[in-house]
């Protein structure tokens, strides 16, 4: 079956804006691998649409690219969205109203400034995230995406002699508090333990090796602490130069969907204090895909 799907580059290595496929229609299986073959190469896609998804047609489409992350949380607030399945990274509250500059929960949503990979936190990683933009602000703000298969092919031959087989340790709350987050009680540290991860891999969809970093990349395993996390820092500063980076500039009805097995991404600044931005996202984790859409 021949499918009308097709890729325009957003960015000489990576990035391409895919037309021909509607998330809010359930897709063909043919449909769906030639989107998935278009992730391979290019690793960050964006679907216009002419409207935001809602959160029943969000979610439909992620559970055809595999298991979804479901939200956790070790506090009582009331969720804004009623899906435990969608991340909310609005600066909203649970009645819509802007988050107080001194809110803990806006503080760790700020940290996402930093270079990351979703949920590399985990023992199980995320493939792909699926962010949709419902609400953006005049003129912003971008969130930019770094190649780390390019980022990888770039590196001198010493330094992937030096890395080689090395593991790092991904801490979802040492990235938050670098970011300017509250220390975490006892309560949330169990709740979130540390993951460790190959520092290089080979990308599974595409087959080139790729860097695995994240500003939750707390230390190299074995190694002394402070020398880890100067080797993690270079490492980042190098990947995120901008000859590897494509930013993306938002309009409402935006998804913007990429593989964090081969990028970082971070947000960039707005004025959360005044601007409303109501973005919302699902995350796939490592796992069967599957093959028929949830209700």
């Amino acid at each position: 079956m021949v499918t009308a799907l097709a890729a325009t580059p957003l960015d000489p290595l990576f990035a391409a804006e895919i037309s021909g496929i509607d998330l809010r229609v359930a897709p063909s299986e043919a449909m769906l691998r030639d989107f998935l073959e278009i992730m391979g190469r290019y690793a960050v896609g964006v679907v216009r649409h002419d409207r935001p998804l809602t959160d029943e047609e969000h979610l439909r489409f992620s559970a055809r690219l595999g298991p979804i992350e479901r939200l956790m949380s070790v506090n009582e607030t009331k969720l804004r969205i009623p899906h435990p399945q969608i991340i909310d990274q609005s600066n909203l509250d649970e009645n819509g109203q802007i988050l107080p500059d001194d809110d803990k929960r806006l503080a760790y949503k700020r940290a996402n400034r930093l270079w990351h990979t979703d949920m590399s936190f985990h023992r199980v990683r995320a493939t792909f995230s699926l962010l949709s933009a419902h609400e953006i602000p005049p003129n912003g703000p971008q969130t930019e995406f770094a190649d780390m298969r390019a980022a990888y092919d770039g590196l001198p031959p010493r330094v992937k002699k030096r890395i080689d087989g090395l593991i790092a340790e991904h801490d979802y709350y040492y990235s938050r508090v670098a970011g300017g987050g509250p220390e975490p009680t006892d309560e949330e540290r169990r709740s979130r333990p540390p993951a460790q991860h190959p520092l290089v891999h080979v990308h599974p969809g595409s087959g080139r090796k790729a860097l695995y970093l994240a500003s939750h990349a707390s230390r190299i395993v074995d190694w002394p602490l402070e020398e880890g996390r100067a080797l993690l820092a270079e490492l980042i500063a190098f990947a995120t130069q901008r000859q590897f980076i494509y930013a993306h500039m938002w309009r409402a009805g935006d998804v913007v969907i990429w593989d964090n097995l081969c990028t970082m991404h971070r947000a960039t600044p707005f004025d959360d204090q005044r601007q409303r931005r109501d973005v919302r996202r699902t995350t796939v984790r490592e796992g069967s895909r599957q093959l028929e859409a949830v209700p």
